[in-house]
């Protein structure tokens, strides 16, 4: 199989990068650190000299090629931008707050920052005039910890085993763990880390939220075969994953029909039209976690068909609301008046154990 490379601009940046810092690259050492031969080095040095003007030379005395005068930035092929690719531009600026607190977010800045001042004035004006009609928000994005994300990033990239201590959902104390990181999902504005855990012989998920103290071990891993982040989360609605089979059905009615119609929520999502407006949904799925919280947001506009565990999960659900707020009131309280409910010792809503969740 043919080795895939890196694009000729790509290439070309980094080459920027490497005489920008004045670090006297020769053809063997950046041909080694972008995986590629000596001759496609030589290839792109000379397409910098002719077709970007820039003043690259080889000094004998330092062994490497330098600029022989200060280059502010690297030209950008001449090509007209059209309206569609600059709104790309500014989609992709307006989604970085979902890399907040990931070692990612200040290079992405800092690409978004070099691409967008190779614009001409004309694009640069339009391009602002275009962030005035467009706004991205995310429902309840992670506050991640900048220094714990890149020690699990690197542990992923390098193979090596992980220690950290990790708080379990609604669990109170920490406890220590030691894994073999495989991958890093982002989940509905939520990262996770998905690895192996000798100690439990399977692949747990932990939220990157919950970790604390993550350390690099010794030694490396090697990773299960034919593992692929794509297959493991396949049949979940979400993040977690189970061993079952479900086929779940959902009918929703002209309102809730009306907000879900044309948008994708699993991979195996099946739609059917019904009369006045109705929609009936169908998914496959390995367990029931998340897709039951999804039904019960839309309240009375989402009825289960089946599987009948999911519809007698959600009826329990339902019994423990109407015993907590009872029957309902005609009147709201006034600034400083009574409580509408007299405050009650707290219950909690016994949920099924998900086995293998973190």
């Amino acid at each position: 199989m043919k080795k895939l490379t890196r694009p000729a601009m790509e290439r070309i940046q980094v080459i920027h990068d490497y005489l920008q810092r004045k670090r006297f690259p020769n053809c063997p050492k950046l041909a080694n650190a972008l995986e590629v031969c000596e001759r496609t080095i030589l290839r792109d040095i000379e397409f910098m000299q002719t077709r970007f003007n820039l003043p690259v030379d080889y000094d004998n005395d330092r062994g490497g090629y330098h600029y022989t005068k200060p280059v502010e930035k690297l030209p950008m092929p001449t090509q007209a931008i059209s309206e569609t690719e600059l709104f790309a531009i500014l989609i992709a600026h307006k989604a970085l707050a979902q890399y907040r607190g990931t070692p990612w977010h200040r290079p992405l800045q800092r690409a978004f920052k070099i691409l967008s001042g190779h614009l001409d004035t004309k694009d640069l004006l339009h391009l602002q005039d275009l962030e005035s009609a467009l706004d991205i928000r995310l429902s309840g994005p992670d506050d991640l910890d900048e220094e714990v994300f890149d020690v699990l990033a690197r542990a992923i990239r390098q193979r090596r085993i992980l220690s950290f201590r990790y708080r379990k959902h609604a669990a109170r104390t920490l406890e220590d763990r030691r894994v073999h990181p495989y991958l890093l999902a982002c989940v509905s504005n939520r990262w996770y880390v998905i690895a192996y855990d000798p100690m439990r012989d399977g692949i747990r998920v932990f939220v990157v939220s919950r970790i604390r103290e993550p350390e690099i071990l010794k030694g490396t891993f090697v990773r299960s075969p034919g593992f692929s982040g794509e297959a493991y989360l396949r049949d979940s609605f979400g993040i977690f994953r189970g061993k079952d089979d479900f086929e779940v059905v959902i009918d929703l009615d002209a309102w809730a029909a009306d907000v879900l119609r044309d948008r994708r929520w699993h991979a195996s999502q099946q739609i059917q039209e019904l009369p006045d407006g109705a929609m009936r949904a169908s998914f496959h799925l390995d367990n029931l976690e998340e897709v039951e919280p999804w039904v019960m947001s839309w309240g009375i506009h989402a009825t289960v068909v089946r599987p009948l565990e999911l519809a007698n999960r959600i009826a329990r659900t339902a019994a423990k609301l109407a015993e907590r707020y009872g029957r309902p009131r005609d009147s709201t309280p006034k600034p400083g008046g009574p409580d509408l409910f007299p405050p009650k010792p707290w219950k909690t809503v016994e949920k099924e154990p998900f086995r293998g969740s973190n």
